[in-house]
């Protein structure tokens, strides 16, 4: 199962790709063993720094089982499977091909082949030459095709918008095969910020997948990324783009936490003023995001998504308690944003769960409490 361990870095792919440099703007030290904030995380029932799922953000035991098919027998089959059964316009279908061609791309990383070895991936290819009008193995290969250019090439080459091209047409072929699903379109959001579309281009589509599916969190944050001001936006169309979503979200959607995600985005780099993270923007945030965690479906797929990043802007604004809440919420799995940023996204969300222990006991929490 060695290849899931980075499968979760490649299912944000299309969300996230941000620099690396983004670890700099939590500007917290680590707290090493015997430190007086290191606590004991089995004192609380947490999971072990070492034994911390990078994989995904929470449970999908069905994908596990079948991506450990996958990589053993090295057949498609029960992938083909999974999908045809998992529900077109939700949000666990976006997950799980993402969770797919990630396999395939990460197989290939590891194999590229050669004289007398088979390259990695070699199911994907299978599976589009047997079943080439499978729907579900032609937005596979048309997200592994948008990893492949994310990960082996520099935006602006001519490799990379080749590559990218050739993502366009896959997902043109994977959407006549699937009128209704909007995961094709989805999946062109990533190629359109790739390839620079205009901003009446990228509408175009964006109306596309609302048509589909107007309250699709993951193509939601797959959109934002178009607006933010590192890509072809600014910080205004962003927070507009994700305020809008909040402002129309139904009861009970993860929409109305938009604008939490639009905040992390535009994160300055460097945060030398202590009350950021307390400021009116932040706080407001957090409050939409925390309601929509409370009123949100407790099987919804992209809750996790949402609670991981609370912890990160919980534990920042000191506010221990509920950033405790939502540890024993997610503790176990950590394959998210902000921690799928880290090179070690175990070691990254532990550190942030010890600062919320200690914060959390310094005013009088304990174990008891938090369990009462």
């Amino acid at each position: 199962m060695a290849i899931l361990w980075a499968l979760m870095a490649l299912l944000l792919l299309s969300f996230a790709l941000l620099p690396v440099l983004r670890r700099r703007r939590g500007m917290i030290e680590r707290v090493h063993p015997g430190h007086p904030d290191a606590a004991d995380p089995a004192d609380y029932g947490f999971v072990r720094e070492e034994d911390l799922d990078v994989r995904m953000p929470g449970p999908d035991q069905d994908l596990l089982d079948v991506l450990d098919i996958v990589q053993r027998t090295q057949g498609y089959r029960a992938a083909a499977q999974l999908l045809a059964g998992t529900q077109i316009a939700g949000e666990l279908r976006w997950q799980r091909v993402q969770a797919f061609a990630g396999a395939a791309a990460l197989e290939l990383q590891q194999r590229p082949g050669g004289v007398s070895e088979t390259p990695g991936g070699q199911w994907l290819r299978v599976w589009r030459a047997e079943q080439p009008k499978d729907a579900g193995g032609a937005a596979v290969h048309a997200e592994f095709l948008v990893q492949q250019a994310w990960r082996t090439s520099t935006p602006g080459t001519d490799d990379f918008r080749i590559i990218m091209e050739e993502a366009r047409d896959a997902c043109g072929q994977a959407a006549l095969l699937s009128p209704g699903d909007p995961v094709p379109y989805v999946i062109e959001l990533s190629v359109a910020r790739g390839l620079n579309y205009s901003q009446p281009e990228f509408e175009k589509l964006w109306l596309k997948i609302l048509d589909r599916t107007p309250t699709h969190m993951g193509a939601h944050l797959a959109a934002l990324h178009y607006w933010c001001e590192k890509w072809h936006g600014s910080r205004e169309l962003a927070y507009s783009f994700a305020e809008a979503a909040a402002a129309r979200a139904p009861q009970g959607s993860l929409l109305a936490a938009m604008p939490l995600f639009a905040v992390f985005e535009h994160l300055p780099e460097v945060n030398l003023v202590a009350s950021l993270y307390q400021s009116e923007v932040v706080t407001k945030a957090v409050h939409g995001a925390l309601h929509a965690v409370h009123s949100a479906r407790q099987d919804d797929p992209m809750l996790a998504h949402v609670r991981h990043l609370l912890v990160f802007f919980l534990v920042r604004s000191e506010r221990w308690a509920e950033a405790m809440d939502e540890l024993i919420r997610v503790d176990g799995h950590v394959g998210a944003l902000p921690w799928t940023l880290s090179a070690n996204p175990a070691a990254e969300f532990a550190l942030y769960r010890a600062l919320a222990v200690a914060g959390y006991e310094a005013n009088g929490g304990s174990p008891a409490t938090l369990r009462s």
